[in-house]
């Protein structure tokens, strides 16, 4: 049988996640996103989706802790690398430095080099980790933004660890499948997230919420209208796979909730205005194709919120993703198979 493409096609077994798109129902490590989100922290869900063994959350953050810290011995000969204008380029070139490829020192590294190569774009000092703090803790503050947000960004790593056969996360796989090792699949991996058609889309709706509030009171739905009318995108919203709300927008809404003091709360509220003008027009317009608010959308306000530069929004999607990135590249080397696709012959 030949398919015309590879959606929908089942190119492996896992028991690391599963995503309902008709249903909106992402299940992660046996359990729904939200569920998890709750009561997990990023090592706890590392500790699932790497070692299949929520037990090991203790050991995981000790080992989180110390890979973070052999990262930081890197940081002063990867200057040139941290200071690459784009936050991807510099996380891709520098995780290929590494030469350990145990899952937690890749996880620790991604999280010690996009926020090096945050503060050096900026102009700022690397700020060294501090091996007994929390995973998500410990990354703000080489941020340099308030650890306060800590909670909030375990919630976030939790949510985007793992989310079926995504681009990057197949990417990581067909390494795996060839025997490589694992530091060459992570790689592959933010080479695929660095993609916009993946990974890229949180900055931009901070842009649209601000050209939004420039308007002042009711301008959500001339801007949007304009757009739609020019044939372009509203960031944030439609997903390849959810033909609902997507659940992770649920998840970090109610995040950006908990967090509401300040410019937060206007923030927060402005986006709901814009999520229901923009699916109103949306149904009005393509009744047939379901686009909804997907994890970007909240994504963006979440992070803004904690302290996160926008440009950074994406390596940091990566330090969360790396869970599962560093899972599937287990489970797929266990099967000992090649991925090898087949293609269309097409005479020109």
């Amino acid at each position: 049988m030949v398919n015309d493409g590879l959606e929908g096609v089942v190119v492996a077994e896992t028991r690391l996640s599963d995503v309902d798109g008709a249903a909106g129902r992402l299940v992660i490590a046996g359990q729904d996103v939200e569920a998890l989100a709750k009561e997990a922290t990023f090592e706890r869900a590392f500790a699932m989706l790497v070692h299949d063994d929520p037990g090991r959350e203790r050991v995981v953050r000790r080992t989180l802790g110390e890979g973070r810290l052999a990262a930081w011995e890197l940081v002063s000969e990867l200057k040139g690398v941290l200071a690459l204008p784009n936050g991807m380029d510099s996380l891709r070139a520098a995780i290929a430095r590494t030469s350990d490829s145990r899952p937690e020192a890749i996880a620790g590294a991604t999280s010690v080099f996009a926020a090096a190569a945050s503060r050096v774009r900026a102009g700022l000092a690397p700020i060294a980790p501090h091996p007994s703090r929390g995973h998500a803790e410990d990354t703000l503050a080489m941020l340099g933004a308030a650890t306060t947000g800590a909670s909030a960004l375990d919630a976030y790593l939790v949510t985007v660890s793992d989310h079926g056969m995504n681009a990057s996360t197949f990417a990581a796989r067909v390494i795996a499948s060839t025997g490589s090792d694992m530091v060459s699949a992570v790689v592959g991996a933010i080479g695929a997230l660095k993609g916009p058609l993946h990974g890229g889309a949180p900055g931009p709706v901070l842009d649209m919420l601000d050209a939004i509030e420039a308007r002042g009171a009711g301008g959500a739905t001339a801007w949007i209208t304009e757009q739609l009318d020019a044939k372009r995108r509203i960031m944030g919203m439609g997903h390849r796979v959810y033909r609902v709300r997507d659940p992770r927008a649920a998840v970090l809404e109610a995040q950006v909730r908990a967090l509401r003091e300040g410019p937060c709360g206007a923030r927060l509220e402005l986006a709901r205005e814009v999520e229901q003008v923009a699916q109103r027009e949306l149904e009005r317009r393509h009744p047939d194709r379901p686009l909804r608010a997907n994890v970007e959308f909240y994504t963006a306000i979440l992070l803004e919120a904690i302290g996160v530069p926008r440009d950074t929004f994406t390596p940091i999607f990566a330090v969360g993703r790396v869970a599962g990135w560093c899972a599937h590249f287990n489970e797929q080397q266990r099967t000992g198979r090649l991925i090898r696709p087949s293609s269309r012959y097409v005479r020109a």
